[in-house]
């Protein structure tokens, strides 16, 4: 038995982390607007590595979301941050397989979006490469009809991926972590899999989930 804590939007909130194996961080550690790169690189390369160094988890899991724009240009070294940085990539820990992508459903032109035109095309062609096996798929955007649930003028809209969906119901997983939809935080099942919206924040930017712990 292994214990994983996750967490998603951190948006520069740096919180406590409860003893773990196996920290899952779905993305938007970022939290600047979307102009200023720099800054994020410099909370990432300082406040965010200093942070990660002292939390208490054996291994670290990280995707980036669509905040985190300096990471799209500049990439993320291994050697970077006490981390491994997941982007369309796998590593196994713990005898646990994880993948993790940063992508989503276009959003107002951010980092790790889908084109506006054939989205969902383009998403399965990331989510694609997802092998069967996986245990764990940590992606920044949630399945559609799973955490996505988005509260806008009209009403409440599903705004997450059918590709996503189509991919745990193909993969089936025990766990998928992600966020981006900050108010959809909570924990959802999917056939065998759990999917966990970790979102630590509120639409105000503010703190307020706890992270979520997962016996596996």
């Amino acid at each position: 038995m292994h214990k994983i804590v996750c967490i998603a939007d951190l948006h520069e909130h740096l919180v406590d982390i409860p003893p773990c194996d196996l920290l899952l961080i779905a993305g938007d550690v970022s939290y600047a607007p979307k102009g200023n790169l720099d800054r994020k690189r410099d909370f990432l390369v300082g406040p965010f590595k200093d942070w990660l160094e002292q939390v208490p988890a054996r291994e670290v899991v990280f995707v980036a979301g669509n905040h985190d724009q300096s990471i799209e240009r500049d990439g993320c070294a291994p050697d970077e941050l006490r981390c491994h940085y997941l982007q369309d990539s796998g590593i196994e820990l713990f005898g646990l397989k994880i993948w993790g992508t940063p992508w989503q459903p276009w959003f107002q032109d951010w980092a790790f979006n889908a084109p506006r035109r054939d989205r969902e095309t383009f998403l399965a062609s990331k989510f694609d490469a997802i092998p069967a096996g996986t245990d764990i798929i940590v992606g920044h955007g949630p399945p559609y009809g799973y955490g996505d649930l988005a509260h806008r003028p009209g009403g409440a809209t599903h705004v997450g991926s059918t590709a996503m969906t189509h991919t745990l119901r193909r993969v089936q997983p025990r766990l998928m972590v992600c966020g981006h939809i900050h108010l959809a935080y909570d924990r959802y099942s999917f056939g065998t899999t759990e999917v966990i919206n970790a979102s630590l924040v509120d639409d105000d930017y503010q703190l307020a989930n706890p992270p979520v712990q997962v016996d596996t």
